[in-house]
């Protein structure tokens, strides 16, 4: 008789699992969350290639053209730069 692979419940854990059981399931979640976004490659604004790695807290850097910018401190584009960008690109079409 073949027994079925069953997917362990609960037990995601990822780059947190190193925290093992401490903080909550959920604060280890949310770290998890961040630090997937962190630590991937995002695209330049300069060179548009998707090569840009966090140097530190708010300072990232594309390995191409080596732009080296300050950004959020887990992101390199954060929502707020994004409304901002955008009220600058309406107020220079109107002027």
């Amino acid at each position: 008789m073949a027994r079925k692979m069953v997917k362990a419940k609960g037990r995601v854990s990822g780059s947190t699992g190193r925290f093992g059981p401490r903080y909550g399931r959920f604060i280890r979640k949310r770290v998890r969350d961040v630090e997937l976004i962190s630590k991937a490659t995002h695209t330049c604004p300069r060179c548009d290639t998707v090569s840009v790695k966090r140097k530190g807290t708010g300072i990232w850097e594309c390995r191409k053209c080596s732009f080296k910018f300050a950004g959020g401190a887990y992101v390199p584009v954060t929502p707020n730069l994004k409304v901002a960008l955008r009220t600058i690109e309406r107020t220079v079409k109107e002027a």
